[in-house]
């Protein structure tokens, strides 16, 4: 995904970013900045006081190695310490610093939230570093950060101010920091309904060691209109999903069933928010198609299948309200509103790791009605249309939302045995 992301000019990928960062409620208008260091040293940065929401491309500002100033506005006041990030960090060529909230909340109790609340994190973000606080825009600042920078790290929660975080390309620092914020929103949340229950390194190592794809190749591959179809279907939905704030670039898997168990599936490894077309894995008579990686879930996807013929697409990803429920083993009762019920009925969880485990696969069939939570994983929804999976995707995530935000004014009083009984009646579930 990075190559296809270096072929796009720094000023259109800084842009690309930093709208995804303020539409998604990560950065104010006048908060953030990121930057792009080039081949020839030249560093390409967000402008000063100019709203991020109506961002142009024209109004990126280029600093020369020589520190001519390129540009119609000012450089970020935050520029002196992305140069001295570069300058300590030659691996470092993409940097993002914002003001996101749940990082925010951290950062104002002097806390680094635990990656191990969910599968992928450690990995992505690897250690977090702390930078203690120093004036925004000083020198000083620009010290205390490359320091922690020298010693490694690759993200950084700034202390009663935010983060910074830096990649081998923009794409890299941004699902680096998307994935870090997503972790600190699912502990907040998980907090509100419970205690948040924390991967140990050898469970996630021991996750990451399991995963690696025995899927065999095909020889050739043939692309009906009615897959191509498909595969455009699924593009929509992840990237739908990804703005809705549903699934986050590190991870999510969608898939649809095309003939009999053959079906079509996202791949590993590319950022969510710019998936193609071409990205896309057919995956066909227990073979996946020549060249290409499909999702490391690939396997229960095909179990699925295999085992349920009115299930025709499945949607496994991490949104932040459900995943509460899923890192502190709280249940989820959809009691709450009819439509809650009536889609779904019941929310039930296995344990982490249970979605790759074949001894395991049957419990995961037995209780994946319509949605399920693996803990510290993600959520499994299944239905029939790939719309109609979307949607129960939403009203799930709907539904544990209003249960969080409830907790604070009291205890769930959920529609009764009764009530359920009517419903029950009324739309023959």
């Amino acid at each position: 995904m990075s190559k296809k992301l270096n072929l796009v000019h720094p000023r259109d990928q800084i842009i690309t970013a930093i709208s995804r960062i303020y539409n998604r409620g990560m950065t104010t208008t006048s908060g953030g900045n990121i930057s792009i260091i080039d081949d020839e040293g030249n560093i390409w940065v967000t402008p000063s006081a100019v709203d991020k929401g109506s961002l142009r491309a024209s109004d990126i500002i280029c600093v020369q190695k020589d520190g001519t100033v390129i540009g119609d506005h000012k450089p970020s006041s935050e520029f002196p310490f992305h140069k001295a990030i570069y300058e300590v960090r030659p691996d470092i060529r993409a940097v993002i610093h914002a003001h996101p909230p749940a990082l925010v909340s951290f950062s104002i109790v002097r806390q680094i939230p635990n990656t191990n609340i969910i599968s992928q994190a450690k990995h992505i973000c690897g250690p977090i570093g702390y930078a203690e606080y120093a004036l925004p825009g000083s020198e000083e600042l620009g010290d205390v950060i490359a320091e922690e920078f020298k010693n490694g790290y690759k993200a950084i929660i700034m202390e009663n101010h935010g983060t910074v975080l830096g990649g081998s390309d923009l794409n890299d620092a941004f699902q680096r920091f998307e994935t870090l914020e997503f972790c600190a929103r699912t502990i907040l949340y998980g907090s509100q309904i419970g205690s948040p229950k924390y991967l140990a390194d050898g469970q996630i190592d021991e996750f990451e060691a399991r995963l690696s794809s025995t899927i065999p190749e095909m020889e050739t591959t043939e692309y009906p209109s009615d897959e191509v179809e498909k595969r455009l279907e699924i593009c929509k939905i992840v990237k739908r999903a990804c703005q809705q704030g549903l699934m986050i670039s590190s991870y999510g898997t969608v898939s649809m069933r095309w003939k009999d168990n053959d079906f079509l599936i996202t791949p590993t490894n590319v950022n969510r928010w710019n998936i193609e077309i071409d990205d896309i894995v057919q995956i066909k008579g227990g073979k996946r198609e020549k060249d290409k990686n499909p999702s490391r879930a690939t396997w229960i996807h095909q179990e699925i299948y295999k085992a349920n013929p009115d299930v025709n697409s499945i949607i496994m990803t991490q949104s932040p309200y459900l995943m509460a429920f899923g890192v502190t083993k709280t249940y989820l009762n959809v009691r709450t509103i009819p439509e809650s019920w009536v889609f779904l009925q019941d929310v039930p969880s296995v344990k982490f790791g249970s979605h790759l485990n074949s001894s395991t696969n049957s419990e995961i069939i037995e209780k994946c009605k319509t949605a399920l939570i693996i803990e510290n994983d993600s959520v499994l929804i299944t239905g029939d249309k790939l719309l109609q999976t979307f949607d129960y995707l939403e009203v799930a995530e709907f539904s544990a939302k209003s249960i969080v935000l409830g907790n604070a004014l009291g205890e769930m009083v959920p529609i009764n045995d009764h009530q359920v009984e009517e419903l029950r009646e009324k739309f023959l579930v």
